[in-house]
């Protein structure tokens, strides 16, 4: 099968050529994004292989029908840039990555937690000039603490099996309960109770029209004051400028995030040379109570030998059995 990989960087065609040695496949690696301006670069092609911050609107995929493209191979769990009902409409086959490492999200997740509590990123750049003064560090112990985790799939989990480890309070808000969570110790309670209750937020659900701005300004009233908040899902799950008032305000007392809401015009690239146009993230950044990752909780190397070896194997499929052999999990539309 020929396939246009888009937003191709270095590490994605070590994995992907590794994956592909056996399976064959006709990989053209670009490195720009999938765009309705770069669409028609995938012409010749079977398939296109896209990731997280491409644009897979119904314009775009109309344009990859057009050039003969019909299987979207999705290196990534959510499919949020897809409009699947054109997807439909359009016949294209959409396959994407339902898990990859659940380990690798919620470790980031947790190291987070603990790089916000004790302040080891301030605390890092101190020593570096030598100033060792503790004042402004102060922390506090995680055990005994209550921490609520929105969204138990297989990453939610993972998060509260290790929370459960540090001696937490574990809540949880989900509409279709883990026996594994429960199991552990975990308690499923209304999000609401969750917010109001828990020392800790994480988010770990998928962004859907119902999850859109789920932490919106009236949730964030609900928090417990000076809550952490962390987001290592999508960056949609939570209003930023409702964010950016709660911190101003001293309800949000730590943010972690490891996505951003407009994050597909800034995350992956070098912008170091340039100024950032995005006011809301710049605001961010003045905080020093907050501590943005650039989308790099799946980013180990289990996860993209994970990613690789299933995007592969879905095109494999695809190619040999048909749409209808793909696992249900991993197949979009």
């Amino acid at each position: 099968m020929r396939v246009t990989v888009f937003s191709t960087k270095p590490y994605d065609r070590t994995f992907l050529a590794e994956a592909n040695e056996k399976a064959g496949h006709e990989l053209t690696f670009l490195e720009p994004r999938l765009t309705a301006q770069t669409a028609r670069l995938a012409e010749g092609s079977d398939a296109v292989c896209a990731f997280v911050n491409d644009d897979l609107c119904a314009v775009v995929l109309d344009q990859l029908t057009d050039v003969g493209v019909r299987v979207v191979a999705l290196r990534s769990a959510g499919f949020n840039n897809v409009d699947v009902v054109a997807g439909r409409e359009l016949g294209l086959t959409v396959v994407r990555v339902p898990e990859y490492s659940p380990h690798a999200v919620a470790e980031h997740t947790v190291g987070l937690i603990l790089a916000l509590n004790r302040k080891i990123h301030r605390a890092y750049n101190r020593v570096r000039e030598h100033n060792f003064a503790l004042t402004g560090l102060l922390g506090f112990d995680l055990h005994g603490r209550t921490v609520g985790i929105v969204g138990t799939g297989r990453i939610g989990v993972c998060v509260a099996q290790i929370m459960v480890g540090f001696g937490c309070r574990v809540l949880a808000s989900d509409p279709c309960p883990s026996d594994t969570a429960a199991a552990a110790g975990v308690q499923y309670v209304p999000l609401e109770r969750l917010l109001t209750e828990s020392h800790i937020v994480t988010l770990h659900c998928p962004l859907t029209a119902d999850t859109r701005h789920l932490i919106d300004a009236e949730r964030i009233a609900r928090c417990r004051a000076g809550v952490m908040l962390i987001n290592t899902g999508r960056g949609a799950l939570v209003d930023t400028r409702a964010v950016i008032d709660g911190l101003k305000s001293g309800r949000i007392g730590y943010l972690g995030l490891d996505v951003y809401e407009e994050e597909s015009d800034l995350f992956f690239e070098d912008r170091s040379e340039r100024v950032l146009g995005d006011d809301d993230f710049a605001r961010l950044t003045t905080f020093p109570n907050v501590l943005i990752t650039g989308h790099q909780a799946f980013f180990t190397e289990d996860g993209l030998h994970n990613i690789a070896e299933t995007t592969i194997a879905n095109l494999s499929t695809v190619e040999h059995d048909g749409p209808g052999a793909v696992p249900t999990a991993a197949l979009v539309c």
